[in-house]
């Protein structure tokens, strides 16, 4: 913590900083839920002018974070916690838009390519035997998985991910306020992860 005291950090900055230690040194759950309760709605809302969608800028939120977390033990006092955390969510969301723009542009390209067609006909999800025998196999470790998280977690997967549910109709249907249903739905995804993690082999 030396450096941190002869720095020239402002006590906002100073007290992220404190909270990075806890995280990752003493693995204190309280230190990640703080940083994310700090930060999440400042994220939230710069992602949203980036993206211009409330659904696209929730999830990319979520994985800012999971991203950030997994990369907690990297980040160093030299500049404010806030600007690295900005900097990871940021670029993730460019990511997402570039990769956003070439499946436009090669949908596109193709439906220019048949100008004799009278519409553009997708290629075929149809899958062969084997394709279909491994998506089975991705599917049934998937729920084995989630089986073992914690109830509150797993309804939360569940709803999410297999039942497609919206943020609002997990809150209904859990009787739960929607910032308690994305905080939990998160750490929910971050213990899935390291769930498979170990599994990694099997998908």
């Amino acid at each position: 913590m030396e450096e941190l005291l002869n720095s020239n950090l402002s006590d906002k900055a100073k007290y992220d900083y404190t909270l990075v230690r806890r995280a990752v040194d003493e693995k204190d759950e309280r230190a990640y839920a703080e940083i994310l309760s700090r930060y999440r709605e400042p994220i939230y809302y710069m992602l949203l002018k980036m993206i211009k969608s409330e659904v696209d800028a929730e999830d990319l939120t979520i994985e800012a974070f999971g991203k950030a977390f997994k990369k907690l033990n990297q980040y160093e006092p030299n500049y404010a916690f806030s600007t690295w955390l900005y900097k990871i969510a940021t670029n993730n969301c460019i990511d997402f838009i570039r990769k956003k723009k070439m499946k436009t542009f090669s949908i596109d390209a193709q439906n220019e390519g048949e100008e004799n067609s009278s519409k553009f006909e997708p290629v075929s999800n149809t899958l062969t035997p084997e394709e279909k025998t491994i998506k089975d196999q991705k599917i049934k470790v998937m729920h084995q998985v989630v089986d073992q998280l914690k109830p509150r977690y797993k309804s939360l997967i569940q709803l999410r991910y297999f039942k497609e549910f919206s943020y609002q109709e997990i809150s209904d249907q859990l009787d739960l306020p929607l910032g308690t249903v994305k905080a939990q739905l998160f750490r929910a995804k971050e213990l899935l992860y390291e769930i498979l993690k170990d599994r990694k082999h099997n998908i």
